[in-house]
């Protein structure tokens, strides 16, 4: 069992989500974002690393394109597939960027995993002139907070900035580790690393083999210290 990050926005779980907790078994189709364009870009820890072939696949309203990763997983490629750079059915690929949860686009196929962590992210966005009204998000300022349920609402508070502009600090995601049967990944290999398996001779789901809940849930926040204040 390989160990994923995957982003959860606010605005698609208060649009249409259902809540889960730790220990809960959940189906979702994910989408590999372009991370340096996702709330300012500045991630790291939570970074996923994809590689295998391309493939099209009909999703009702045409087709998607998704890639088949090698251990396992598959997640649709972001894009239409009509970028003068994007990878061509077939191609065998290697992508980095953040997995999401995408459930306004059509029938793409889904991911069957059980929920490890669950972690608020709060990000900080500015008015990009006072009076705006137009929000960006400032990039790397950003905090995580350890919960055992995603919320179906998520906060948020103003503050002026000494300048005048508004100033906004928004729980914009619920950032999930999800285990999914079948599969390995980088974040199964630094869990790995962090309890002192031995590499080559443990293979994945021994990563989180005889921690409890909260165990888990502990171990995957040391190795994701977003602690910026926002």
């Amino acid at each position: 069992m390989g160990l994923w990050h995957v982003m959860y926005e606010s605005w698609q779980m208060e649009c249409c989500g259902e809540p889960f907790g730790v220990g809960d078994e959940v189906r979702w189709p994910l989408l590999l974002e372009d991370a340096d364009s996702f709330y300012g870009g500045g991630w790291h820890d939570q970074l996923t690393k994809v590689s295998g072939p391309v493939e099209d696949l009909p999703d009702g309203e045409g087709s998607v394109r998704v890639v088949r990763e090698e251990s396992g997983l598959t997640v649709a490629l972001h894009g239409d597939g009509e970028e003068e750079d994007a990878p061509c059915p077939g191609e065998w690929i290697r992508a980095v960027g953040l997995l999401s949860v995408e459930r306004h686009s059509g029938e793409w196929p889904e991911v069957t995993g059980r929920v490890r962590a669950v972690q608020v992210l709060t990000q900080r966005f500015e008015e990009t002139a006072p009076g705006s009204r137009t929000f960006e998000p400032v990039a790397r300022e950003r905090s995580l907070r350890s919960v055992s349920r995603c919320p179906k609402w998520f906060a948020r508070e103003s503050t002026p900035a000494p300048d005048g502009r508004e100033r906004r600090r928004v729980e914009s995601a619920a950032v999930v580790t999800l285990e999914v049967p079948g599969t390995d990944s980088w974040l199964s290999h630094a869990v790995r690393r962090a309890r002192g398996l031995p590499h080559g001779e443990t293979g994945p789901g021994a990563e989180t083999a005889g921690l409890s809940p909260a165990e888990v849930t502990a171990l995957l926040a040391a190795l994701s210290p977003l602690r910026e204040p926002v």
